[in-house]
Parts: structure tokens; sequence; C-alpha cells
């Protein structure tokens, strides 16, 4: 079933329906990957208000919410970076820092009409090449990614939730 879905720029007054989705999509993204200790500690360090309001506010650092019918069910954030990989250094790059969907709304559209919105963006920024951090046992978002012509490389990161260890992949696409 597909449905219509809306891109809006998120706000600083969008901050408590931000804080509220970061932490329930992350959440059933990562639950059982991890202590519960070490996941209540991540939530409420990284997605509390003021460090999203942080977030938010930063330079170049854009948000936006995924909405049906003006209900955020997913949201997104990007960053024109300049990333460490030989292959795409002195070269134009957009990162695709958070994607999320509420769990309710996987399969519906909403996450190919974000990473939609996101390329076009690029392209529009004239962007030579775009790239994402996924966690390497992630295997259904490395799937999805494949889809939109991203593809694994070599590149890795460490991205501890707490004191347990987890490791994301990069995955590339070259637009130029």
């Amino acid at each position: 079933m597909m449905t219509d879905f809306t891109m809006r720029r998120i706000t600083p007054e969008d901050v408590a329906a931000l804080s509220f989705m970061s932490k329930e999509t992350f959440y059933d993204t990562f639950t059982g990957t991890c202590t519960t200790a070490d996941m209540e500690d991540f939530l409420e360090k990284y997605y509390n208000e003021k460090t999203l309001l942080k977030d938010v506010s930063e330079k170049g650092l854009e948000f936006y919410f995924c909405e049906e019918g003006g209900k955020p069910v997913g949201y997104f954030s990007f960053k024109e970076e300049v990333p460490e990989f030989d292959e795409i250094k002195g070269k134009k790059a957009l990162e695709l820092k958070r994607f999320y969907v509420s769990k309710e709304y996987h399969g519906k559209g909403a996450a190919h009409e974000m990473i939609r919105f996101f390329l076009d963006r690029a392209m529009k920024d004239k962007c030579d090449v775009v790239f994402l951090g996924v966690w390497e046992f992630n295997y259904r978002a490395q799937k999805f990614y494949g889809k939109y012509g991203f593809n694994l490389t070599l590149h890795k990161h460490d991205f501890p939730i707490g004191n347990t260890p987890q490791t994301d992949v990069y995955m590339i696409k070259y637009l130029k």
C-alpha cells in the first residue's frame, strides 16, 4: 500500500517529537544488540531534547521529518562532509547521517520517498558522491540502499552503544 508522504524540515520547535521518534526508532532497530543499560544510556545521552536541539541548530546539518497527514513517520538528516576515503577525497560529498522509519511504516513507501528526497537534494546541490554508515549486520538496510545504487566499501568505523562494541560499514554512490 503506497501512501502520500511529504518531507518537512525539522525546526527547534519539533525537538520533542524528534526526541520521541529518535528513541523509538533507534530502540526498535537495535534492541537485542546490546545490554538494556547500554541502550537506555545511549538513548538518553544522544536523543534527549537538549542534544537534539543542538543538532538541529548545527550549521549545515539538516533534519527532515517524513510525514503522512502531518504525522511524522520517519526522519533523516544529512550534511556536506569531506570523508577520509581516498577514492572520494576532493569530491563534493553529502553524507546521510541518520535515516529511520517507524516500524509500523516499514514497507509502506516512506523510506523510498525519504531516500529519493535525499538523492534529489544531492543532485540539486551538484554533489559528486553521497555516502552513509550502516550497521554491519543490518542487511535489510544494506539491501535497501543497494537498490538505490549505494555500494559497500571496505571502510568501517566504530559505533559502540555504550560498552557494547558495534561497527558501521560505509556505503557510497557516485552521482557523477
